[in-house]
């Protein structure tokens, strides 16, 4: 299985990325990530054959993570990292900014969240979006606009606009 073991060297930093995005969470994104690449493995010829291996394993990410039933205990998550403080307020605000991004995407509900990291992270369609979640398109619409609505809701995000480019 050398093709899939290269396809994980090649792309896992990417789906890591993905399920980090999905989760807020780093050991839970590397859970998720792994377990999807379980499932992949038994089956890598016929998903290989299939011409797109990534967006199959996106996929696969993906609906392990809608389906996971585990609750985070608490609001807080232990670090082992310490920020560097080298780089000046610059950097103090981009990571209080992405803090807080964080921690609202984790308030939303998974679908939301979901079609939130479809469409800005991985820049994907209303189509695409839908089928990726069995669901149809005007589905993804409504879930992005309560998601969209509930973050600008919260004060940190009261006159954030957001654009989709087309």
């Amino acid at each position: 299985m050398t093709d899939f073991d290269d396809f994980v060297r090649g792309r896992g930093g990417a789906l890591l990325r993905f399920g980090y995005l999905l989760c807020g969470d780093r050991h839970r994104s590397q859970d998720l990530v792994q377990e999807a690449l379980v499932r992949c493995h038994q089956r890598w010829r016929r998903i290989e054959g299939l011409g797109g291996p990534e967006a199959y394993v996106r996929k696969a990410i993906l609906r392990q993570f809608l389906s996971w039933r585990r609750r985070r205990s608490s609001a807080e998550t232990p670090s082992d990292e310490l920020p560097d403080h080298g780089t000046g307020g610059d950097f103090a605000a981009r990571l209080a900014e992405q803090d807080a991004m964080r921690m609202a995407l984790t308030s939303l509900p998974k679908r939301q969240r979901a079609v939130l990291v479809l469409r800005y992270y991985e820049d994907l369609p209303d189509q695409a979006i839908a089928e990726l979640l069995g669901c149809s398109a005007s589905t993804v619409r409504v879930h992005m606009s309560r998601a969209l609505a509930a973050l600008r809701g919260r004060p940190e995000f009261a006159d954030v606009v957001v654009r989709r480019s087309t």
